[in-house]
């Protein structure tokens, strides 16, 4: 979600501060902002819009300093606007703030009383006003940050800078995820280690609950207790390059590109001569009764996948839970289940509550996550990485492909351990894996055409998407992947539930996507598309060749696939429906990488 950065550096700040929150817009912001303490005095520019906009500010109204804090604000409490970008302040602290604060209209009330009276609508606000009112007391700028975080409730990450401290930092988590980089002679504070990956590979990861107060000199950090701990110092290595366009017109489409090398990259990280090599102390499949599956979003479609693959392969019982629902029904956890959670960041505030809440009634927990570093993969037994590299694009694309990739991969290891699965079944799955990138590589030639498509569908105010078995949760993705950067209202079903309701929407003017190669399933699907063409929808048929040519002559558009087995099907169909949704939105005008009101990683509820 918003982005935070603080430095306590050598050089000027500002200029570092601000490319630092530009490798953190990925995340999704309305507005953004810098402080800095030059000379003992505490300084702000804020601006709404991009960054670019902060930047003009600064040339026109520049901002010394050598130690300063930043902040990429996606609007929670309070209307986006330069009021309401962070950094706040009061008297003599500013702030920035990730998170919710749940009591913030009872602290407003208290700083009231104390003649401090709010001049936004933020929940951040309030931090920057109960600590003011903390220092007017007589508490020391670290004693008052503190005793300010123990009065908050809610989710946050937070920085603060005080006027009059040029080498003092406090910095705190609960519910967001927070680091802390170690330079030379230089400290540095950020929401994740790419903003700070061109200042420092060094990088602490603060637990939850844990306070740090940084100085030039290091750092030191208090859990939630007040007890004195130390974090592990990791050694981060982050190529800039990683998160450049690298000469495409938009991050989306780099990400799409790179999925042949990314899916290599997961394949040769998981197999070996033997099979497949899950890392220590890897799964005993066969202690397990049922498997809960987690998680928000395009992750949560990556587990409706996976469900059909695990029941088929491995008889593996499986329920598949949205984690925003789950945490709050408070399900029973019976013996013998184990719990997976998937997430791209790894921090997913929905998913990460789902997992504590399953941690002492689970036999095991798992998690299937991109960022090997992240609050997730630290509180499972084991965590899986997908080996994407950084993704940067809102809409996931190549997160989503390395998430299938893997939970297959687990899948067909399910299937061995409980004798589902022969060795020689086992390899010829697997050399249909391995063949994988390359067929990607193929389907990307696939581009032109469906960008025609896309261009009929950007015309559309609504457009459905069907799919039977393992295509339905393709097609539940292909809806979401359009809705999300095009702004068309997309829905999708199952094929079979066509009759049941959706069919009274068909007519002429709504196109209909079927995601259809030529299965078990294909026959009932044509039959499907029959009753949406006889109403007069126009059907774009995905499917391979087969599928084509059993299809006819009536198909209002045909976007033709690589054949490939059915279970890596929809690794494969990923491509076309993010290739739809990418063009679609190219059409449109739209901000294909920052689609508004959406941020990359959702860090609170």
């Amino acid at each position: 979600m918003c982005g935070i950065v603080g430095i306590l550096g050598t050089h000027e700040v500002a200029p570092q501060l601000v490319e630092a929150l530009r490798r953190l817009e990925y995340r999704g912001y309305d507005s953004a902002g810098i402080a800095t303490v030059h000379d003992g005095h505490l300084d702000r520019r804020r601006a709404m819009g991009k960054l670019v906009n902060l930047s003009d500010a600064l040339v026109h109204n520049p901002l010394a300093g050598k130690s300063g804090i930043g902040h990429t604000r996606w609007a929670t409490h309070g209307e986006p606007s330069t009021d309401n970008a962070h950094p706040h302040k009061s008297g003599p602290v500013a702030v920035v703030h990730n998170g919710i604060i749940e009591n913030y209209k009872e602290l407003r009330d208290e700083v009231k009383s104390a003649g401090l009276v709010p001049a936004t609508d933020t929940d951040t606000e309030t931090i920057a006003l109960l600590t003011h009112s903390l220092m007017q007391t007589g508490l020391a700028p670290v004693d008052a940050a503190m005793a300010c975080i123990d009065k908050l409730e809610g989710a946050f990450a937070l920085a603060f800078l005080f006027d009059g401290e040029e080498d003092l930092m406090v910095a705190a988590r609960k519910g967001s995820p927070l680091a802390i980089g170690h330079g030379d002679g230089e400290m540095f504070v950020g929401s994740d280690a790419i903003a700070l990956a061109p200042l420092t590979p060094r990088i602490t990861y603060l637990e939850e609950g844990d306070r740090a107060v940084l100085t030039r000199e290091g750092v030191t950090i208090r859990d939630e207790a007040g007890r004195l701990v130390n974090r592990e110092m990791r050694k981060v290595q982050m190529d800039a390059a990683r998160v450049d366009k690298a000469g495409y017109k938009h991050f989306m489409a780099k990400e799409i590109a790179e999925q042949p090398q990314v899916l290599s990259n997961a394949l040769n990280a998981y197999l070996t001569d033997e099979g497949i090599a899950l890392p220590d102390p890897g799964i005993d499949f066969a202690a397990i009764d049922r498997l809960t599956m987690v998680a928000c979003g395009t992750a949560y479609y990556a587990c409706l996948t996976a469900k059909y693959w695990f029941e088929q392969l491995a008889a593996l019982p499986v329920e598949v839970d949205i984690a925003s629902e789950f945490r709050y029904r408070e399900p029973p956890v019976l013996p013998g289940t184990a719990a997976l959670f998937v997430s791209q960041s790894g921090e997913t505030a929905d998913t990460l509550a789902a997992l504590r809440y399953c941690a002492d009634k689970a036999d095991k927990i798992f998690s299937v996550v991109n960022v090997p570093n992240s609050s997730i993969a630290r509180e499972s037994d084991l965590a899986l990485p997908i080996h994407a590299g950084v993704e940067i694009g809102v809409a996931s694309t190549k997160a989503f492909t390395c998430q299938l990739n893997v939970l297959l991969l687990l899948a067909l290891k399910a299937a061995e351990a409980r004798g589902r699965l022969t060795a020689e079944a086992r390899d010829e799955i697997l050399k249909g894996l391995r063949a994988l990138p390359g067929t990607f590589n193929a389907a990307l030639d696939r581009d032109e055409v469906i960008a025609g498509v896309a261009r009929k569908l950007a015309e559309a105010r609504d457009i459905l998407f069907l799919g039977r078995g393992l295509m339905y949760p393709l097609a539940l993705e292909g809806a979401l992947k359009l809705k999300e950067i095009s702004y068309i209202h997309a829905e999708a079903y199952a094929s079979g539930e066509l009759k049941h309701g959706p069919i009274a929407l068909i007519d002429k003017h709504v196109p209909v996507v079927v995601m259809a190669p030529k299965d078990a399933l294909f026959e009932k699907t044509v039959s499907n598309m029959q009753e949406v063409m006889a109403r007069g929808g126009k059907v774009c048929l995905v499917t391979d060749a087969e599928g084509a040519a059993a299809a006819g002559q009536d198909v209002w558009r045909v976007v033709q696939m690589p054949t490939v087995p059915d279970l890596l099907a929809p690794i494969l169909y990923a491509l076309p429906a993010q290739l739809l949704a990418y063009h679609t939105a190219i059409a449109k005008g739209t901000d294909v990488d920052q689609p508004r009101n959406l941020a990359k990683s959702v860090t609170v509820e």
